[in-house]
């Protein structure tokens, strides 16, 4: 096992919060493997490279020699996590969560070692509970200190909707995982450090030295301002095509590039620095960088061969058009027919007037992939992924949900 400096310095990258450093110091001065704990509840059908950021961090634990549990929490999606949310989650159905366990079993080991990964379901330890078992659970917190969470807060004062009792009930079923498996490490998102510090409390409770809490940041969707969310339709499933993957992926902004390298990348941290620097100094260009990143995630998930295959497919499209420096990466909404005009004068808002538009096809001057466009009613919903280009100067790489 590496030396403490060491291990704290790959522990924190990337952290936004830890409580308390001092005692995860203490922890690791024992010498013992820990015992690091992340859980997901299935109440998706796939995960998001969102979800992948404290699986990451997981990894680094496991690398540094750690024993780590991965928990899919089977029980605790039958109320739904209220974390951040402004209305009680509806009920997800049993056969549903079921389907999207196993699939996340599956996927987890794309992320960490199967030999060294612990999985398992606290329907194990939480479905044995009786009514009176849960009457001494509800009896560690106060209703006052549950409404000085954020989101119950929120809810309650300001916007006047209801909070459900079995809301309350979610941390503290989550913070008896932690009694179970006698975690000295919890990871979750900041939007978690409520539930990670009643695992904490819940553990002194019952005489177990309360756990490291870890908060990794949330990642931000493919729009760079709210969190990558599949309701929002700004996600990158780790289940996406290799293709689909690579151009979600340089679609997304400079800006934003480099704190998806931070949170998803296993570059070292200096490295990642060291090419942040060159681009600033034009010694790099942004979208080689961004390339790297979007093949390192495509041969984490799909392996290395579907991740060149998917770099040399975007490179022979869109790069070596030379149409321009830069082509832009656009994601559109399309649930039916897109003709397009529509495309052209209300997605893109490329060319305003509708007999301009009219005049390009005519010229031969509009072309998907290369291929003139022969008419405005064309359907453009027949491609998930085309280059259009837009005369001699305007082209964008468009990919269609």
């Amino acid at each position: 096992m590496k030396n403490i400096d060491t291990q704290l310095k790959v522990i924190k990258q990337g952290a936004a919060e830890i409580i308390q450093e001092e005692e995860l110091v203490e922890k690791l001065k024992s010498g013992k493997p820990l015992t690091v704990k992340v859980g997901l509840d299935p109440t998706m059908p796939d995960m998001h490279l969102g979800h992948t950021v404290v699986i990451n961090k997981l990894r680094q634990f496991q690398e540094l020699g750690h024993h780590v549990v991965f928990l899919i929490g089977d029980y605790t999606a039958c109320i739904g996590d209220p974390s951040g949310r402004d209305a009680t989650r509806p009920a997800v159905q049993p056969e549903a969560i079921r389907e999207n366990a196993k699939k996340f079993q599956k996927e987890i080991f794309k992320i960490l070692d199967k030999e060294k990964t612990k999985v398992v379901f606290n329907s194990e330890w939480l479905g044995k509970l009786k009514g009176l078992d849960l009457i001494e659970l509800a009896s560690h917190y106060t209703v006052a200190r549950m409404l000085e969470r954020d989101d119950f807060d929120k809810r309650f004062k300001i916007e006047k909707k209801p909070i459900a009792i079995h809301e309350f009930l979610y941390p503290l079923l989550q913070a008896r995982d932690s009694v179970e498996l006698k975690c000295d490490v919890e990871l979750g998102g900041t939007d978690q450090k409520f539930n990670l510090l009643l695992g904490r409390k819940l553990q002194e409770d019952h005489k177990i030295k309360p756990q490291v809490c870890i908060m990794m940041p949330i990642l931000e969707g493919l729009d760079g301002v709210k969190k990558m969310s599949k309701s929002l339709g700004n996600y990158i499933s780790i289940s996406d095509e290799p293709n689909d993957m690579f151009g979600k992926v340089m679609s997304i902004s400079d800006d934003l590039m480099w704190r998806y390298y931070n949170l998803l990348s296993f570059k070292h941290s200096d490295d990642i620095e060291t090419m942040k620097e060159m681009c600033t100094q034009d010694k790099l260009n942004p979208r080689d960088v961004k390339i790297d990143l979007a093949h390192e995630l495509i041969s984490r998930f799909h392996g290395q061969d579907n991740a060149d295959k998917a770099k040399n497919n975007f490179i022979s499209r869109f790069q070596n058009k030379n149409i321009t420096d830069d082509i832009p990466c656009v994601n559109i909404e399309a649930s039916g027919e897109l003709k397009i005009i529509d495309l052209i004068t209300n997605n893109l808002k490329a060319i305003q007037s509708t007999s301009e538009v009219r005049r390009l096809i005519t010229q031969n001057a509009i072309k998907i992939d290369s291929e003139p466009v022969k008419t405005i009613d064309y359907d453009c919903s027949a491609h998930k992924e085309f280059l259009l280009q837009i005369g001699k100067k305007k082209a964008f790489m468009v990919s269609l949900k």
